[in-house]
C-alpha cells in the first residue's frame, strides 16, 4: 500500500466586474475568458446582470418587479499537496463557482451550491493530449483504457476530504452543456424549478468521465430556456437542494452557455421531444459578450501539456500507485 497523503487548499475570490485572473488560473476558464481584453469590465457587467434577471424571472414568488435577488458568486480554486508536511509539490487542480444568494427584501445572505463551472488541469490532459494521441493514427474514435482514472480518483479525494467539508454544507452541482454526440427525448417529467426532463438512450464521453468521478447525470430544461442542461451530482439532485439553490446554479449556467454556446442555448426556437444539440446551427441570437472560442480550444491543449511536464511525468509513477490503491 503506497503511504501517500494528499491534502487540498483552496483559495477564494469575488467574480465580479473587477474580478482580474489570479496568474495562476486556467485561463480557459468560463470566468477566466471573460475577463480579458478591452471589453472585460462591460463583458462581466453583462454577464451578471444577465445572471441576476435569470434568477429573477425563476424566482418570481413574492417577488412582483422581479428585482428582489442578486447573485454573488466565488471562484473556488483549489490546489493539491502531494505531501502532508510540504507545500512545494502544491498542483493547481480544479477550479469551481460558489453561488450565494442575496435577498434585497429581507437582507438575507443564503448560501447557494458549490460546484456550477468545473475547470480542470488533468482533465485538459485527459481530453486535450491523451485522447487526441490515442485517436491521431486511428479510424475509428476510441478511447484509452482507465481513461479519467487517476482524474475520478483526485475528484472523489478531494470531495471526501476534511478541506471540503470544512467549506460546503452540501455535495457539488455541476451544470454543463449536453452533448451534441447524442439525441435527447422529453419526458413528462416536470421540476417547478429545473423544468422538464430529457433523457438519452447512451451517455456521452463526459457523461462516463463525470460517472468516474462519482457523479450521476439528469438533464432539464428549465422553464424558458431552449435547450436541455447536463447537471451532474453524487445524491440526490431533486430532495437535497432548495428550490433558490437550484436557481442560483441555472441562472449562473444558462448565462454561461448562451455566451459559450449560442448554437444551442440562444437559439431562436426551443428543443422539441426529441433533440441532437448542433453548434452548426444557425438560428440562434448572439450575446453583446466578446469570447473567443478557438483561443480557448487552443489554450486547452497548452495547459494540458503543462500538467503533463509537471505533474503526470513526475509523478507518474506515485499517481499510478495511489489511484490503484484508491480504487480499492
Amino acid at each position: 500500500m503506497i503511504n501517500t497523503d494528499f491534502t487540498f487548499a483552496l483559495k477564494r475570490i469575488h467574480f465580479d466586474e473587477n474580478y482580474h485572473p489570479a496568474e495562476n488560473t486556467r485561463i480557459t476558464t468560463n470566468f477566466a475568458n471573460l475577463a480579458r481584453g478591452s471589453s472585460r469590465q462591460e463583458n462581466l457587467r453583462n454577464t451578471l446582470k444577465m445572471i441576476d434577471n435569470r434568477f429573477n424571472a425563476l424566482a418570481h414568488w413574492d417577488n412582483p418587479n422581479a428585482d428582489r435577488y442578486t447573485v454573488e458568486l466565488e471562484i473556488i480554486s483549489v490546489e493539491m499537496n502531494l505531501d502532508a508536511k510540504s507545500s512545494g509539490n502544491a498542483l493547481p487542480l480544479i477550479e469551481i463557482l460558489k453561488t450565494n444568494i442575496v435577498d434585497r427584501k429581507t437582507n438575507e445572505r443564503i448560501e447557494g451550491i458549490a460546484g456550477n463551472n468545473f475547470s480542470s488541469y488533468v482533465r485538459d490532459y485527459d481530453f486535450s493530449v491523451v485522447l487526441l494521441e490515442h485517436n491521431k493514427n486511428r479510424s475509428e474514435f476510441s478511447v484509452p483504457k482507465n481513461f479519467g482514472d487517476l482524474h475520478g480518483n483526485l475528484f472523489k479525494c478531494f470531495l471526501h476530504s476534511d478541506a471540503y467539508k470544512q467549506h460546503f454544507k452540501k455535495r457539488p452541482v455541476i451544470c454543463l452543456s449536453v452533448s451534441s454526440s447524442k439525441t435527447y427525448h422529453r419526458t413528462e417529467n416536470l421540476h417547478p424549478v429545473l423544468g422538464v426532463e430529457y433523457l438519452q438512450d447512451e451517455y456521452s464521453l463526459t457523461d462516463e468521465y463525470f460517472s468516474k468521478m462519482g457523479l450521476k447525470v439528469r438533464y432539464f430544461m428549465p422553464p424558458n430556456s431552449v435547450a436541455p442542461l447536463a447537471f451532474y451530482f453524487a445524491g440526490d439532485l431533486l430532495a437535497d437542494y432548495t428550490n433558490l439553490e437550484l436557481i442560483s446554479t441555472i441562472s449562473t449556467m444558462d448565462t454561461f452557455q448562451k455566451i459559450y454556446r449560442p448554437e444551442i442555448y440562444n437559439a431562436n426556437s426551443a428543443a422539441g421531444k426529441s433533440y441532437r444539440p448542433s453548434l452548426k446551427h444557425q438560428d440562434y441570437s448572439l450575446t453583446r459578450i466578446v469570447y473567443d472560442r478557438e483561443e480557448r480550444s487552443r489554450l486547452a491543449i497548452e495547459q494540458g501539456k503543462f500538467v503533463e511536464e509537471q505533474f503526470i511525468k513526475p509523478f507518474h509513477t506515485l499517481l499510478e500507485q495511489w489511484s490503484a490503491n484508491y480504487a480499492h
